[in-house]
């Protein structure tokens, strides 16, 4: 049973990869035309080295992408070897848009399981609200101005986290207390 549950999981995570590879490789060709070898060194150079596609890999995504008409293929007449350079698409910019934006609401999600754990396991009163990681920071062109980035969302953020800073103080305070309660409760006993 529990080498099911290995194999069950290791299933999981390797479609969860392939669907992570679709959006990284939208992101990167929404930014410039690529090909396939570059993908992957993109991909591997901005994780740091932590994910490496593989030709088994990203080939069969790029295919299924370019029949999905997500993205456009063209042979490079003038090299040698043949390559194939991949560009966005119009349709694969809106399904980019909307692939990130559901991963967004993805992490919100755990973002909340996070917090009642946090309550529930760990006997938090208040678990803070983190800031939503983007999963594909590393593949946004750094010192780029985003869309989302405008003024009232920059000062909301900065406020989101005001609040969370805010509320770690007043749990540490609460803590603090009790921590103290309990030190004056076991040297009392002690000096019985």
């Amino acid at each position: 049973m529990h080498t099911e549950n290995v194999e069950a999981a290791a299933g999981w995570l390797k479609e969860t990869r392939k669907g992570y590879l679709r959006i990284a490789a939208l992101t990167l060709l929404s930014r410039k035309p690529h090909h396939g070898y570059e993908i992957m060194k993109e991909i591997k150079d901005r994780t740091g080295g932590f994910w490496r596609p593989t030709p088994g890999g990203i080939y069969p995504i790029l295919q299924s992408l370019e029949e999905s008409r997500y993205i456009k293929g063209d042979w490079d007449p003038h090299l040698r070897r043949r390559r194939k350079t991949y560009r966005i698409t119009k349709t694969g910019r809106t399904v980019l848009k909307q692939a990130l934006a559901r991963q967004n609401q993805i992490a919100e999600s755990m973002g909340d399981l996070f917090r009642e754990f946090v309550k529930d396991v760990l006997y938090v009163k208040s678990a803070p609200k983190p800031p939503i990681p983007n999963v594909f920071s590393a593949f946004l062109e750094e010192g780029k101005e985003r869309p989302e980035d405008t003024i009232d969302v920059l000062e909301a953020k900065r406020n989101h986290i005001g609040n969370i800073i805010e509320n770690l103080k007043k749990e540490q305070e609460a803590i603090d207390k009790r921590l103290v309660k309990m030190k004056l409760k076991k040297n009392n006993l002690r000096g019985r």
